[in-house]
């Protein structure tokens, strides 16, 4: 049975650690219905949830990660007021913070028919369709995840949209970070997503003003409800 109903909830701003503990248990209950649904007649279908979030300054290292792409001792992470957290999905080093709209959707993707590789452009579709209504031109680039403005110029290619996941019986968490109006300053104590040769970029300094959270909010929700047909609840 498929069930594309999604209970959203806004968490606002919150630790990193508390959010990842949320997925975690929604996470493990989307698989223990998977795994009854094994042993019953009439199958139950799988809750899904997508949270959104804003996270006081932390750096998050990806399972393939290299602990060297942080650029900052332990001390000077504590000095910063920021955190650190190596953690259980792909991909490579990134920052959470203020004025950065983090997205965690914990989805069953059986129930939308979606395989991985279509889950994860789904989500670049989903920022690339709120970038277009800001009248910016995000774009794919090839072999890397996410969502970029001049892709396609090496010396300009600046990433605005992070994705990194975890997926395991087609089960999602983790999910992906969209730069609204966020300190860019932080990056530079990281290679973000081990990527050397290439800049990060907000809303803010693309559009030359600071923009509404909460606008953006919407506009994200109604991009997921288009791409990968949820309704919300």
């Amino acid at each position: 049975m498929k069930n594309r109903k999604v209970r959203f909830q806004n968490l606002g701003r919150i630790p990193y650690k508390k959010a990842w503990d949320l997925q975690e248990t929604y996470f493990a209950a989307i698989l223990a219905v998977k795994q009854a649904n094994k042993e019953r007649r009439e199958k139950q279908p799988a809750p899904n949830h997508l949270l959104f979030c804003e996270h006081p300054p932390v750096y998050t290292l990806g399972k393939s990660g290299k602990p060297e792409n942080l650029l900052l001792s332990e001390a000077q992470l504590k000095a910063k007021g920021a955190e650190f957290y190596r953690i259980n999905r792909g991909g490579d080093i990134t920052f959470h913070g203020p004025g950065q709209i983090t997205g965690y959707p914990i989805l069953d993707l059986e129930n939308f028919g979606l395989p991985i590789k279509d889950y994860i452009y789904g989500l670049e579709e989903v920022m690339l369709r709120v970038l277009q209504t800001f009248g910016l031109h995000g774009q794919r680039s090839e072999g890397e995840t996410g969502v970029w403005l001049d892709a396609g110029s090496p010396e300009k290619a600046r990433k605005i949209g992070a994705i990194g996941a975890r997926i395991s019986r087609l089960v999602t968490m983790h999910g992906f970070a969209f730069n609204v109006n966020t300190d860019l300053a932080f990056y530079d104590y990281i290679i973000p997503c081990g990527i050397r040769d290439k800049g990060v970029t907000t809303l803010q300094k693309e559009l030359g003003k600071t923009v509404e959270p909460a606008e953006v909010q919407k506009l994200l929700l109604k991009a997921f409800e288009s791409v990968f047909g949820m309704e919300f609840v």
